[in-house]
């Protein structure tokens, strides 16, 4: 880490912006982590797609099937092959405190960038606002690494921008993950100001969010290197054409995109978006592979209609 943590706001304001994408943890076919093909993709992704930082071991990632060893490694790993190139935010979320500590504190002495941690699931409990603004403020006083909270309806409840707004009065609370309809994120921006980064993983509603509400920071998901190629980048160029005010212009580019984004929302099942996004990923020539058990994998019959989608959208992969 290159900041205090109380100089950790400070540091994401100047640091914390661009294109970050969640990564998809490769598996081989005996359900053996894929060490070398996460390499591979990393070193895709930064260099030859210039994603500006990873999400490491989130739940797109399949960190619920992953060991806590397996998932300091992926840590370990992203700090490797990010350094210089790419900024990292490592996903600690667990329902045991005591191991979303040991990550956070595993992340900061490796010199990971950041941390996001997912509001807990919470049982019996009325005093919610109270027990959610304890528990990060538990973690904050812990560790020195900036956080970043991340609230989505998993949880079972959605913290509010008014809670939100509440923990990011803590000195290393840098930045949400806010998975919620927009009038929430839009409220939860105006209300916090300066002391948090507000973001959300719609690439749909990304573009609007730079030209209605200034935001700098996309985080985080998969598209960015799934509808991108190094030979078609047009998610990088609409954001690019919108940080220089260059609105119809980024409109034109973001709108290009939508046979891409057709042929992915259209071909997912419902109850298996890492197999489906690993397929798509080995479709692009990235290295993909089985998810883990309890996860189910795609049928053939949804393979072919995912590669008879993806070889009609209309991405060029040269």
């Amino acid at each position: 880490m290159n900041y205090s943590r109380l100089d950790a706001k400070d540091d994401a304001r100047q640091h914390l912006r661009g294109i970050w994408a969640a990564a998809l943890n490769p598996f081989r076919a005996d359900f053996s982590l894929d060490e070398e093909g996460l390499r591979a993709n990393i070193r895709h992704w930064t260099q030859e797609l210039g994603i500006a930082g990873l999400f490491i071991a989130g739940k797109q990632g399949e960190f619920f099937s992953m060991s806590l060893e397996e998932r300091k490694r992926t840590f370990e790993i992203a700090v490797e092959e990010c350094a210089g190139r790419a900024g990292t935010i490592m996903s600690c979320s667990d329902q045991n405190f005591d191991v979303v500590v040991e990550l956070a504190r595993h992340a900061e002495a490796i010199g990971a960038d950041y941390i996001v941690v997912h509001a807990p699931i919470l049982h019996f409990v009325t005093d919610q606002d109270d027990t959610v603004y304890n528990y990060y403020k538990s973690l904050s006083e812990q560790v020195n690494i900036g956080i970043a909270m991340w609230s989505h309806p998993d949880s079972g409840y959605l913290m509010s921008p008014e809670l939100c707004a509440r923990v990011a009065e803590l000195p290393n609370i840098v930045a949400i993950k806010y998975s919620v309809p927009r009038e929430m994120y839009v409220r939860l921006s105006r209300l916090a100001g300066d002391r948090l980064i507000v973001s959300t993983a719609s690439e749909e509603e990304w573009l609007d969010n730079i030209l209605e509400l200034g935001w700098k920071l996309y985080l985080c998901s998969s598209p960015p290197y799934l509808i991108q190629t190094a030979a078609d980048q047009r998610m990088n160029e609409y954001t690019r054409l919108a940080f220089e005010g260059r609105a119809e212009e980024a409109r034109r580019v973001r709108d290009s995109l939508e046979p891409v984004r057709k042929a992915l929302r259209g071909t997912r099942p419902g109850g298996k978006p890492q197999a489906h996004q690993k397929y798509w990923q080995e479709l692009l020539g990235q290295v993909g592979g089985p998810v883990r058990p309890p996860l189910l994998q795609l049928t053939e019959h949804e393979r072919a209609a995912t590669r008879a989608a993806f070889e009609g959208c209309g991405l060029r992969l040269r």
